[in-house]
């Protein structure tokens, strides 16, 4: 019997029973439609989470002040004093591998201009904070090196500020607004950005040179933090390695030998490029853990083929009979029963497809989740489906193709 004729068995026995062929299937359709769905929103969000650290900057190294948390709490308060403009100056000069650094020190309180006012944070930087953040002045323009070394008391606004405090939609572009009882002067404002993957409002800030900021508000001589940004992504590691030598020289810390024990930095590194890793990898296994759920409806739609199967050997048991009477070999009853299984399962392959990557858009379209239908991601869906149809309906085909001709013939 060659395979044309056992696919035209197949196909008729399907029709003959649609209603249950069709529930048959779908729990392969539900199973693959859910994988690709799941898959879509997982990697979705990876992508959202990249593309929003990309736009904090990607290759950013953020140096903070103080030991490593013990226990949720400093040691003391003096930790919070280790970085000095010195290690701004050291970093800047002797660094090889960034193209832009910042001090920064910041403040948070209310700002106000008229009867108007709102809560938000300064930040004290340089000019070089706009390149390494990726923000940009959209109206006015930024405060310049003579503002920074008269400690000018001028700002530049985030979009949220500025509709915050000039609800009316006029130009704030030299208004004088303040902070707390302190005077500044609006000379720019900043593109927008919108919130981040993490929820946070990227235009809720104020921008001022940083000596500003550290002698007018906060009266300290010590900085809250140096910001830089790496040549390139791949020199991260680099650039965090030579910093480390370079504030460890500066502040004096000995090295391990083998008669001392090294002392502990007394300052924090951390990179963009740390945290994408991390947020990558919680993507990835709630991506994987979100796959593996969906999958087990591809299982349960396994075993339904399986069961189907079984009814249809013992339905057809006579019909068995007398094929292998009139001259069928075993394996072409095993066959016939296998292709129709592979029919079912590819059918609600094939359908699980469509109705997963309709249902993709339709999160995207109606949740605004993000969503990135992966090519691998139905290629493997439907490879597993076929292979479900293989392995489930083998063990029902094998039992049919070992029936005894006689008595399949008498079966009632």
């Amino acid at each position: 019997m060659n395979y044309g004729n056992l696919f035209k068995i197949a196909i008729r026995a399907i029709f003959a029973n649609k209603m249950r062929s069709f529930l048959t299937a779908l729990g392969i359709i539900i199973g693959v439609a859910s994988v690709i769905t799941m898959l879509a929103i997982g990697q979705g969000s990876k992508k959202s989470i990249q593309a929003n650290i990309a736009e904090m900057g990607s290759n950013m190294i953020m140096i903070s002040p103080g030991a490593d948390m013990r226990g949720g709490v400093r040691q003391d308060a003096s930790s919070m004093e280790t970085l000095k403009m010195d290690d701004y100056n050291a970093i800047k000069n002797d660094c090889d591998y960034i193209s832009a650094i910042s001090p920064t020190v910041t403040s948070s309180g209310q700002w106000i201009y008229g009867n108007n006012n709102t809560p938000s944070s300064i930040y004290g930087v340089n000019q070089d904070y706009l390149t390494i953040r990726q923000l940009t002045v959209e109206d006015g323009e930024m405060f310049t090196d003579t503002d920074i070394k008269a400690a000018s008391k001028v700002c530049i606004l985030g979009q949220t500020v500025v509709d915050n405090l000039f609800p009316d939609g006029s130009d704030p572009i030299g208004k004088v607004v303040r902070f707390g009882t302190i005077p500044f002067r609006v000379i720019g404002v900043l593109k927008k950005k919108g919130y981040n993957s993490m929820g946070m409002d990227q235009d809720d800030l104020v921008l001022a040179p940083y000596t500003s900021v550290m002698k007018r508000i906060l009266a300290q001589t010590y900085l809250g933090g140096i910001t830089c940004s790496a040549i390139t992504e791949d020199l991260t590691d680099k650039a965090t390695e030579q910093i480390t030598q370079i504030l460890r020289r500066d502040h004096k810390l000995k090295d391990a030998t083998d008669t001392a024990k090294a002392d502990d930095d007394d300052f924090n590194i951390r990179s963009q490029e740390e945290l994408s890793s991390m947020m990558n990898s919680t993507t990835d296994m709630m991506t994987i853990l979100l796959g593996c759920v969906a999958g087990i409806s591809l299982i349960v739609g396994g075993i339904g083929i399986m069961n189907i199967m079984y009814v249809s050997v013992t339905e057809r048991t006579r019909e068995i009979g007398l094929r292998m009477s009139v001259g069928a070999r075993g394996i072409d009853i095993l066959n016939q029963f296998l292709i129709e299984a592979i029919l079912l399962s590819v059918t609600g392959g094939i359908i699980g497809v469509l109705l997963g990557v309709g249902a993709s858009y339709a999160v995207n379209l109606i949740a605004h989740w993000p969503i990135s239908i992966q090519l691998w991601s139905i290629i493997m869906s439907f490879a597993v489906c076929t292979f479900t149809g293989v392995f489930f309906g083998w063990y029902p085909a094998k039992k049919a193709a070992q029936l005894d001709p006689i008595e399949a013939i008498r079966y009632e």
